[in-house]
């Protein structure tokens, strides 16, 4: 095994391994044989309908890669983030879209951190079976956007009942979805300490919510992420369906952050890589003027130093996905790892595009289609400005921005 000893994060200056090369190749190997069986024609079928990939989500469950972080007492695979984030990379490599995977790990994270033995028990064994999908996270509201500690959706106690009124945008997946877990304020900003403090987090059970105050509306975007704005009209939603302590759900969503930022990142690098491949492939039997384009340097070069920004951003999804399994503070890794994979992939995708020319429109190809979804990654989970900031504030030592 190609191994690399690293240094710890700046907090803890310990030491953590790394395996270098193509690190879980059986697990590579299971998801490209079922990727195979989902080519280009699948997706730009789902896409042309707006629809939801439900065979491809169905595969991927079937073969426990839905569950692999949920523990095995609880029917997943208790596999490491770095073995998630390996199968999501192929997925987006071999032309697939993994959009759906990422958002049911690291949703369902919160719960696996936070909730009681009892929520545990009811519904990690059914989403790791496929028989509840979890796939929504309403923390998004129109006027706040990234300032998530001024979101408007209330969640009043009455009695045995939490009461919640409100909206959330851009959340995707929740026509398709049996469960949302909600980020709601619980407590009035003016009445709390630390802005932080006084929001809660919530597992809606979309399947009764519906009809019963809650509507969801699909937003028409240049992605089939089948994204929607959900409205909360006096929504009931059981006590029990707390996750962990009433006013500190801002931290237990900051807690799976750094995760989703991983997977993420990784899905980036995945892309990226295949988006590399397809303009080696087209470059090297394309021919004009009697020779391949690939002899040109105007399109070597990019594609050279796309797959040189690659590696590096692969190498920071490794460190930071081993420090987060080692438990040790990873939050400027995992940040770093999302700027500079949704960079290098987006530097891919350009220079397939370039490369492909006017074929790189043609929908056959697919390029332009992983070309729009890929410019997703600079503004979504987290814009790259906000990166920066927090690499500037946190780990520069500079004053606050913003």
């Amino acid at each position: 095994m190609n191994v690399l000893q690293s240094e710890g994060s700046q907090s803890d200056g310990g030491a953590l391994l790394m395996e270098l090369g193509n690190d879980y190749p059986e697990l590579r190997e299971a998801v490209q044989r079922i990727c195979a069986d989902f080519p280009g024609e699948y997706w730009r079928g789902i896409e042309e309908k707006e629809g939801y990939p439900a065979e491809f989500v169905s595969a991927l469950t079937e073969a426990g890669y839905l569950a692999a972080l949920i523990p095995e007492a609880y029917g997943g695979s208790g596999l490491p983030l770095r073995a998630a984030a390996v199968i999501l990379e192929e997925i987006n490599a071999s032309g697939c879209t993994a959009s759906q995977g990422h958002a049911q790990m690291y949703i369902m994270g919160t719960l696996l951190r936070h909730g009681s033995e009892t929520q545990k028990q009811v519904y990690l064994p059914e989403i790791a079976a496929g028989r509840l999908r979890l796939q929504a996270f309403g923390v998004t509201e129109p006027t706040t956007g990234s300032d998530t500690t001024q979101l408007k959706t209330r969640a009043v106690r009455k009695g045995d009942r939490y009461v919640i009124n409100g909206q959330k945008v851009w959340t995707s997946r929740a026509l398709y979805s049996d469960l949302m877990l909600l980020l709601a304020r619980t407590t009035p900003v003016e009445e709390v300490k630390k802005r932080s403090d006084g929001l809660s987090v919530f597992l809606v059970d979309l399947r009764e919510a519906q009809g019963r105050g809650l509507e969801i509306s699909p937003i028409k975007a240049m992605i089939n992420h089948n994204t929607t704005e959900v409205f909360f009209n006096d929504v009931e939603v059981p006590a029990e369906n707390l996750i962990g302590e009433e006013g500190k759900g801002f931290r237990y969503i900051v807690d799976g952050l750094n995760a989703e930022r991983i997977l993420v990142a990784s899905e980036a690098v995945g892309d990226g890589r295949w988006f590399v491949k397809r303009a080696v492939d087209y470059a090297n039997s394309r021919r004009v003027f009697g020779r391949t384009i690939g002899q040109n340097q105007a399109i070597q070069f990019p594609l050279a130093r796309a797959h040189a920004e690659l590696e590096a951003a692969d190498m920071m999804c490794r460190r930071a996905a081993a420090l987060f399994d080692a438990r040790q503070h990873c939050g400027a890794e995992a940040n770093m790892a999302k700027l500079l994979a949704s960079e290098a992939c987006w530097h891919a995708a350009e220079a397939a595009m370039q490369t492909h020319g006017g074929f790189a429109f043609a929908k056959e190809y697919d390029i332009e289609r992983k070309w729009r979804e890929c410019r997703l990654y600079q503004i979504a989970p987290i814009s790259s400005n906000l990166v920066l900031a927090y690499l500037g504030q946190h780990v520069l030592g500079l004053e606050r921005s913003y």
